[in-house]
């Protein structure tokens, strides 16, 4: 058995390799599209869709107009829209249904993912790869990760989520202050 520490210290490793490989033009370009969205909804399932919920989360204590698909406060999309989905994998069929939803509603979509070439992210206006192993790649001989099946995708997007935040927080001139006013009171 592994110990502890050594665990940690790869996990953390794949970690900052997985947030180190996402393509700085292809983050700006969802950084822009965010700034620009009339209204965002974020949407993923299992564990990918809590990494979902906790950006749109970020991204409403930035003063964005941001909610979770399924949710029953979520709006109707249209034009000037953006939904942003995740499938690591590559593909998910209720969120492939969702991007068909919105295409026909004439919003925008993007794409979170480790597997570009799949039919969720190709049919996306814009694309994130972040190159981490999903449920799709875990079972080779060699997995790529100390980490169960789409844990190192997850825990990535999680980085690469906050760090888009910081981002955005620039990009859109929010404040820690205006931020920290958004965040809820009754907890």
């Amino acid at each position: 058995m592994t110990d502890y520490a050594t665990l940690a210290d790869r996990a953390a490793t794949e970690l900052k390799t997985a947030a180190a490989g996402v393509d700085p033009a292809a983050l700006a370009a969802l950084l822009e599209a965010l700034a620009q969205a009339r209204r965002i909804v974020a949407y993923g399932v299992g564990r990918e869709g809590l990494m979902m919920r906790a950006l749109a989360m970020r991204l409403y204590h930035l003063g964005l107009d941001a909610h979770v698909a399924g949710d029953m406060s979520c709006p109707p999309v249209g034009p000037g829209d953006l939904l942003l989905v995740s499938a690591g994998p590559g593909d998910f069929s209720t969120v492939a249904g969702l991007v068909g939803v919105a295409r026909g509603a004439g919003a925008r979509s993007a794409c979170v993912t480790a597997q570009p070439a799949a039919p969720v992210p190709r049919s996306c206006d814009l694309v994130l790869v972040i190159p981490a192993q999903t449920m799709a790649d875990d079972q080779s001989p060699a997995p790529a990760s100390v980490l169960p099946m789409g844990s190192l995708f997850e825990g990535a997007q999680f980085l690469v989520f906050e760090i888009l935040i910081l981002m955005l927080r620039d990009r859109i001139g929010a404040s820690p202050e205006a931020m920290r006013a958004r965040h809820t009171n009754l907890e």
